[in-house]
C-alpha cells in the first residue's frame, strides 16, 4: 500500500495543434499543390519525427495530409485505408468535429470509389455530428469544408450550395465557392431539360461573381478565376458578347498561372459564346481546349458537362444522323447520371434520419444512465461498465478510482442538503475537467464517486492527485476547507470487476485510515 498527497505538475497544451504542427502544414502545400509524392514521403518522415518527440497532436495532421495526395493521385483504396485510421483515432480522441471532418472524407473517397451506400452513410453521420457540435471556430469550418466538397463529389449541389452558402456568412471567401457550386448546378440543370431552374441558379452566379469583383476594384491577375466564372454564367444565360470579352481575357493568365479548373471554365464559357454567334468551328476548338484540360484534377461532374457543350455543337456543325446518334447518346448518359444523383440525395436523406433516430435512442439511454443532480453517470452506469469488464469488452490498462468525499455528512448538517448538493456539483465539475472522453466518472452513491480510468497504475495515481488537488484548493463553501480520499486499484489480466471495484474500495478506507485527504494505491 502507498499512501500519497504530492502535487505533481504537469505541463498543459495551450493550443490544439502540436509543436510540430508546421510539418503537417507543409505536407498539406504539397498534396494541394499536386507535389503528392513528396507529400507522402514528408508525412512519413514527419511520422517518425512525431512520434519521437510525443507530439502526438500533429500525427493525426500528416495523416490527414497524406490521406489528400494518395486521393489526388486516385489511389483510393490507400487513401480509403488511412481515413479509416484516421477516423479511430479522431474517435479515440473523443474530437466531435475531427470524427465528422475524417467521416465527410472518408464519404468522398467511397462516391469516387462507387461506394455510395458507405458514402452517404458517412456523411450522414457527420451532419449529425455537425448539427450536434456548438463549437464555432476555423475547425468547424474545416469540417463544414468537407462536408461541401463530399456532397460535390457526388454531385448534390443542393447539399453542397446550403453547406457553402452558411460558411459564406463567417467568411466572404465562401461566395466564390458557393457561386461556382451554383454555377454548375445551373448547367447540369440545363442539360437536363430544366432550364428555367437552371437560369435561376446561374443568374445567382453571376450576381455573386459580380458583387465579387466590384468588392475587390479593378481586375488584377488573381481575378481571372472569377471573370472566367461570370463569363461561363453570362454564356449559358445568352449574354454571349461580354460573355466572350470576359473569356478571352481571362484564358490566357489562367493558363499561366496553371490555374486548370478555372481555365476550363474560360475555354468552355468562349466556346458556347462563339458558338451562340454561329463560329462553330471556333466553338469547338475552345471546348476541345477544356476538354483536354480534364487531365490537370477536373471535378467529376466536369467532363460530362463539357462532352455535352461539344455533342450539342458538333450536332450545329453536321446535323447528320451520326451527330444527332451522338448527342442522344450524351442526352442519355447525362440523363442517367442525373437519376443517379438524385438516389443519391434519397440514400442521404434516409440514412440522416436513420442517425437522428439511432442519435435520439442513444440520448435516452444516456439520460437513463445520468445522475440528475451531477450530470455523471449513475449507478445503472457503472453496473453497465462492470459488465462490459466482465464480458471481456474491456480489457487493462484500466484504473479504478474510488473517490470519497472526507466529512461529508458534517457539511449536510451544518449548511443543509442544499448546500450539500452544490458541493456534489461542484465535485462532479471537477472530475469531468480530469477526464478524457474514453474515461467514465460516476456518482456511485452519496458523496461516493467512481472514475474508470482508461490508463494503467501510474496514470491512475496523476489523475488521482489531481483531483484530490483541485477540491482541496476549491473555495466551494466560503470557510470550509473540502477534501477527498481516493482509492485506486488497477485492472489487471483475467480480473473480475468485482475484485477490481474490491481492491479500490479496501484502499479507499486504507486512505480515509491515514488521515484523509490523500490517495492509497
Amino acid at each position: 500500500m502507498r499512501v500519497s498527497t504530492a502535487v505533481d505538475r504537469l505541463p498543459v497544451p495551450v493550443t490544439t495543434f502540436g509543436p510540430l504542427h508546421l510539418l503537417a502544414v507543409r505536407v498539406h502545400v504539397l498534396a494541394n499543390t499536386g507535389r503528392c509524392r513528396e507529400a507522402i514521403d514528408a508525412a512519413d518522415a514527419y511520422a517518425v519525427l512525431a512520434a519521437a518527440t510525443g507530439d502526438t497532436r500533429t500525427l493525426p495532421f500528416l495523416l490527414q495530409g497524406k490521406m489528400y495526395a494518395n486521393l489526388e493521385m486516385g489511389r483510393l483504396a490507400e487513401a480509403a485505408a488511412l481515413g479509416e485510421r484516421l477516423l479511430r483515432h479522431q474517435r479515440r480522441a473523443g474530437s466531435v468535429l475531427g470524427e465528422a471532418k475524417a467521416l465527410c472524407d472518408l464519404a468522398r473517397v467511397h462516391v469516387l470509389s462507387g461506394h455510395d451506400i458507405d458514402g452517404m452513410h458517412h456523411l450522414a453521420r457527420a451532419g449529425v455530428l455537425l448539427d450536434r457540435s456548438t463549437f464555432d471556430g476555423d475547425r468547424r469550418r474545416s469540417a463544414l469544408c468537407s462536408f461541401a466538397e463530399a456532397a460535390t463529389t457526388a454531385e448534390m449541389y443542393e447539399t453542397a450550395a446550403a453547406t457553402y452558402e452558411q460558411l459564406s456568412y463567417a467568411s466572404p471567401a465562401f461566395r466564390l465557392v458557393h457561386a461556382g457550386t451554383l454555377l454548375y448546378w445551373g448547367l447540369r440543370l440545363g442539360h437536363v431539360g430544366r432550364t428555367d431552374e437552371g437560369a435561376a441558379r446561374l443568374r445567382r452566379s453571376a450576381e455573386l461573381t459580380r458583387h465579387h469583383l466590384e468588392e475587390t476594384g479593378p481586375p488584377d491577375a488573381g481575378d481571372a478565376g472569377t471573370t472566367a466564372m461570370l463569363a461561363l454564367a453570362l454564356a449559358k444565360l445568352g449574354d454571349v458578347v461580354p460573355a466572350e470579352k470576359l473569356a478571352r481575357e481571362s484564358i490566357m493568365p489562367l493558363r499561366a498561372g496553371e490555374n486548370h479548373q478555372y481555365a476550363r471554365m474560360a475555354h468552355l464559357a468562349l466556346g458556347v459564346s462563339l458558338r451562340a454567334q454561329g463560329q462553330l468551328a471556333e466553338a469547338r476548338r475552345e471546348l476541345v481546349a477544356a476538354r483536354e484540360l480534364c487531365v490537370y484534377g477536373a471535378r467529376p461532374d466536369e467532363p460530362l458537362i463539357i462532352r455535352f457543350e461539344m455533342a450539342q455543337t458538333a450536332r450545329e456543325i453536321d446535323d447528320g444522323q451520326s451527330s444527332r446518334d451522338m448527342f442522344e447518346a450524351v442526352e442519355s448518359q447525362v440523363l442517367q447520371l442525373w437519376r443517379l444523383r438524385l438516389h443519391r440525395l434519397a440514400m442521404l436523406r434516409q440514412a440522416r434520419q436513420r442517425e437522428e433516430l439511432e442519435t435520439a435512442r442513444l440520448r435516452a439511454e444516456r439520460e437513463i444512465m445520468r445522475d440528475p443532480l451531477t450530470g455523471l453517470g449513475n449507478r445503472r452506469r457503472f453496473d453497465a461498465v462492470l459488465h462490459r469488464i466482465d464480458a471481456g469488452r474491456i480489457a487493462p490498462p484500466l484504473a479504478l478510482l474510488l473517490i470519497d468525499l472526507d466529512h461529508f455528512k458534517a457539511v449536510n448538517d451544518a449548511y443543509s442538503h442544499i448546500a450539500g448538493d452544490r458541493v456534489l456539483r461542484e465535485v462532479a465539475a471537477i472530475l469531468r475537467a480530469h477526464c478524457r472522453a474514453e474515461d467514465v466518472p460516476v456518482r456511485y452513491a452519496g458523496d461516493e464517486f467512481v472514475v474508470f480510468l482508461r490508463g494503467d497504475a501510474a496514470a491512475g495515481r496523476e489523475v488521482a492527485e489531481r483531483i484530490r488537488a483541485a477540491v482541496a484548493r476549491t473555495d466551494i463553501l466560503a470557510g470550509v476547507r473540502l477534501t477527498v480520499s481516493v482509492g485506486l486499484a488497477a485492472m489487471t489480466p483475467g480480473m473480475s470487476a468485482d475484485a477490481l471495484f474490491r481492491a479500490a474500495d479496501e484502499r479507499l478506507y486504507a486512505a480515509k485510515w491515514s488521515g484523509r485527504n490523500a490517495i492509497a494505491c
